[in-house]
């Protein structure tokens, strides 16, 4: 009997700790673009977060004495409605932590008119906060300044894609000039495109129903890549339902265009959110993303 508790308990714990540290405020003394709105509170359905209104850094810190110094940010997908936190995230986070990188889950603001004032650059505001963030308190948690990546999956690839090709225009306060680039970017079936081939949820959601084309083209990230953009990794499904392979295929031809370094992979199958493991194949892209990392100085202390 007390080996089946036990066993319950363990199961309690491993579905709800998904941080090795305590969850970090991105703004302790208030969110940018934000309105009141009483009645609109965080939620978890099925799993997933919904209606974040303060947005949160969730850590995983390295053992003692493995850390190389590299921090990433995940920037977990849900078409812009959700964010698939633990199915995702967590996942990725506790491998990034095995081969010695910091992993800071990032639970970033969902667009909403409800809460802000321009729902288009909410998640951006949050992805760049945390690029700051992070830099500003490197010494404290082990960090290089120099090595912070983003990832993201699916509508989190958008937000990742967005801070790796926006970063000259900051959307938050940044009086010290730190800087918003993030050194590398790893999306994993993004969501990169809002006009052609666009994931027509993610559209709606981050730009409305009627967007103009000044939008839309300040939104296709492929149209945003310039020769500072930084060096990518990439993964995609060709069979992919839900946002169209070309997503990738057209941000690899910009950054091909651009000289920027680029590292792809296209699965025939897998379909859509597959996260670490496309069960279609063999191959385990985290393998070739180590790898990709490690020949890059990115797990070198």
């Amino acid at each position: 009997m007390k080996t089946i508790r036990l066993l319950i308990i363990l199961m309690i714990l491993s579905q709800t700790t998904f941080a090795q540290g305590t969850a970090i405020k991105l703004f302790p003394n208030g969110v940018p673009n934000s309105k009141q709105s009483p009645d609109y509170k965080e939620t978890i359905v099925n799993g997933r977060t919904r209606m974040v209104t303060d947005p949160e850094l969730l850590p995983f810190f390295p053992e003692k004495g493995k850390a190389n110094g590299t921090a990433v940010i995940i920037c977990p997908g849900g078409s812009y409605i959700q964010l698939a936190i633990n199915s995702e995230a967590v996942a990725a986070a506790k491998k990034f932590v095995e081969i010695g990188v910091t992993a800071f889950i990032l639970k970033y603001r969902l667009p909403s008119d409800v809460i802000m004032i321009d729902k288009s650059m909410g998640p951006l505001q949050d992805a760049q906060r945390s690029i700051q963030l992070i830099r500003e308190r490197a010494a404290e948690w082990g960090v290089n300044p120099a090595k912070v990546g983003i990832v993201g999956f699916s509508s989190g690839g958008h937000v990742a894609s967005s801070a790796g090709t926006h970063f000259e225009k900051a959307m938050i306060d940044n009086k010290d000039n730190i800087s918003l680039r993030p050194d590398f970017m790893m999306l994993l079936y993004p969501v990169i495109s809002m006009g052609e081939y666009a994931h027509k949820t993610s559209v709606l959601n981050l730009l409305g129903a009627n967007p103009s084309q000044e939008m839309i083209d300040l939104y296709s990230n492929q149209k945003q890549v310039k020769p500072n953009t930084p060096i990518t990794f990439m993964v995609h499904a060709e069979d992919d339902p839900t946002v169209p392979v070309q997503n990738t295929l057209m941000f690899y031809n910009a950054l091909l265009n651009n000289k920027v370094q680029a590292r792809l992979t296209i699965y025939p199958h897998g379909g859509h959110g597959f996260g670490l493991v496309n069960r279609t194949t063999k191959d385990y892209w985290f393998n070739s993303a180590t790898n990709w990392l490690d020949a890059n100085g990115f797990l070198t202390k």
